[in-house]
């Protein structure tokens, strides 16, 4: 297999209560399936982290661009922009018209299958919960006991980091703390309580 950076994050701040405030378009329309004004701020230093060249080589630029399709899920649960508009910006600031969203929640064995043979940086964001238990399960990963087994509801600042040399058939993996944004921390979701 050719060599893979695969890079997972989780879409950015989501409405909760009164404490975020709304969520809205990347117009300014109130959606409750979009990001809060802080998720579009996390989406912004993303874009800057991944899109400028500033991360170096621990945060490399993706030539390939994920996210959840905004308009339909197969998982029975009602479809979020979230994902989706968390890397609009990146995308279209690595040169690419928009994320690819050929695959829904709920759709994630398909979305591992087509990543797999990928070469490259390719980044995906997706919801936190498949995340864990729908995408990881399905990688090879060589230090599979690393593997967070539960995110936060609180925590949108992790980036999972899984990188495949050329002939090898696994991944290594590694959990990584930008720390881009007041609160973010750069502790390990292992250590996060579980508080869902």
């Amino acid at each position: 297999m050719d060599a893979l950076t695969l890079l997972i994050i989780r879409h950015a701040e989501k409405p909760d209560g009164d404490a975020t405030g709304p969520g809205l378009t990347h117009k300014g329309k109130p959606d409750s399936k979009s990001l809060v004004i802080f998720g579009w701020e996390r989406a912004g230093a993303w874009t800057a982290l991944f899109g400028s060249g500033l991360g170096g080589a621990t945060y490399p630029t993706p030539q390939a661009v994920y996210a959840a399709d905004p308009d339909s899920s197969n998982a029975g649960s009602d479809p979020s922009r979230r994902p989706y508009e968390t890397v609009l910006e990146l995308a279209a600031r690595v040169g690419l018209a928009k994320p690819n969203t050929s695959f829904a929640k709920g759709q994630e064995a398909a979305l591992v299958e087509a990543l797999l043979p990928l070469s490259g940086t390719v980044l995906v964001a997706w919801e936190h919960k498949a995340i864990i238990s729908d995408i990881l399960p399905r990688l090879p990963v060589s230090n599979a006991g690393d593997l967070p087994t539960h995110w936060s509801g609180k925590r949108f600042d992790v980036v999972l980091r899984f990188d495949r040399a050329t002939g090898a058939t696994e991944f290594t993996f590694t959990e990584l703390y930008p720390c881009l944004l007041p609160g973010d921390s750069d502790k390990p979701l292992k250590s996060d309580p579980n508080d869902e």
